[in-house]
């Protein structure tokens, strides 16, 4: 199970932290997440992954695409936090080129 909370902060940035697996399962509820954001008016995301423990393809997935939407929407989806095993995965699929992952929230923008 997994759970994520949405914060818009002070600069206009909008945070979603997953907490859990991001997996087959989640990856749709990240999508909607990201999505609703977008919808708002929230163009430039972070997902923070500090409290995600496990990410497949499924939820790399729902990181390109909320990628392109943000961008598309003149915005752009960052991350921040990534566990080792999200660190691991990023590397081994060479994703961390296109979403360059940053130790903090605060750095993402």
């Amino acid at each position: 199970m997994i759970e994520f909370t949405n914060e818009t902060l002070a600069n206009g940035v909008g945070v979603i932290r997953p907490v859990g697996r991001l997996n087959m399962v989640s990856a749709p509820h990240l999508g909607a997440n990201i999505d609703a954001l977008i919808s708002d008016g929230t163009v430039r995301l972070v997902v923070d992954l500090a409290g995600t423990d496990f990410i497949d393809s499924s939820g790399l997935g729902a990181l390109i695409t909320g990628l392109k939407k943000t961008r598309q929407a003149g915005g752009d989806l960052r991350l921040a936090n990534p566990t080792a095993q999200i660190t691991a995965v990023l590397e081994m699929t060479n994703l961390n080129k296109v979403l360059q992952p940053v130790a903090s929230v605060d750095g993402a923008y």
